[in-house]
């Protein structure tokens, strides 16, 4: 109940955060020019490029460029001023805001999905089962249903947003065991359980596709459908962070993320957009 709390929490933060920001139209980017610097979370990739891509193209003047490397990545870089926007999958710290003199902008709703090679048997898990797995107490497929094959785990980077939201929410904050594999991003993530028959791990459920087969745990079907009305509770809000109150081109980049557009952008990732009031 505590942690459903603090989700409901988040959100409506989330939705009172948005109702300060006036969404920007490809109009308000004429006669601009200049460049707009993105980092951080790779979950946030797709909507980043998509909205990029469609300014640019709209005025040639702005480049706007967009690298992952993981939400730890981009509270850093966005801090110490190397780019103008860091990306997160998790909320700040206070030690970050603190730190850096950060602004956040929340702008899409993402749930975790456990992910399994397409040819595992296992349908799914329980979430005592899942944490077990993933702490090394359980080691074979067959203790769970599956074949008679060792378990290989994958987990992301630390500092991962991703990372961050299935330990906490789908794990209860366990520890993952050391003989763990390390991805750096969702596809990456994607591509190793795609080439594993005997592989575990979790990706963004946007990022959800064919080469993967996403887990139930306690029966939750991992969908934006179901993460948006709370029958999926392995999830998390995606962040835009700023140093300082965005100005100029920035402030219109994160506009336009709020826009219809931008809704547009969000949806066509896998994402539910966060309308502002």
């Amino acid at each position: 109940m505590k942690r459903m709390y603090i989700l409901s929490l988040s959100l409506l933060l989330c939705l009172l955060t948005m109702s300060t920001v006036q969404a920007a139209t490809l109009d308000a980017f004429q006669g601009q020019k200049g460049t707009i610097n993105i980092a951080g979370g790779t979950a946030h990739i797709p909507v980043m490029k998509a909205a990029a891509q469609s300014i640019m193209t709209s005025v040639p003047d702005i480049r706007i460029t967009v690298t992952g490397g993981g939400s730890g990545v981009g509270v850093q870089q966005v801090g110490e001023g190397l780019v103008d926007i860091g990306n997160t999958g998790r909320a700040l710290k206070d030690s970050e805001i603190e730190k850096y003199g950060l602004q956040t902008f929340p702008f899409a709703i993402d749930g975790v999905a456990v992910a399994v090679h397409p040819e595992n048997p296992v349908n799914g898990l329980t979430k005592d089962q899942l944490i077990k797995i993933f702490t090394g107490e359980i080691t074979h497929w067959q203790d769970v249903g599956g074949s008679d094959a060792p378990i290989t785990l994958y987990v992301r980077e630390d500092g991962s947003g991703t990372r961050e939201t299935f330990e906490e929410r789908a794990l209860d904050k366990a520890t993952p065991s050391s003989n763990s594999n390390v991805s750096n991003s969702n596809g990456a993530m994607k591509t190793m359980i795609s080439q594993d028959k005997n592989a575990i791990g979790y990706v963004g459920i946007g990022h959800l596709d064919a080469s993967t087969k996403a887990v139930t745990i306690d029966g939750m079907e991992p969908s934006q459908e179901n993460a948006q009305n709370g029958s999926y509770t392995i999830t998390r809000l995606l962040y835009m962070n700023t140093k300082g109150e965005p100005q100029g081109l920035v402030r219109l980049f994160i506009d336009y993320v709020y826009s219809e557009d931008g809704q547009g952008f969000i949806s066509a990732a896998g994402y539910i957009p966060v309308i502002k009031d």
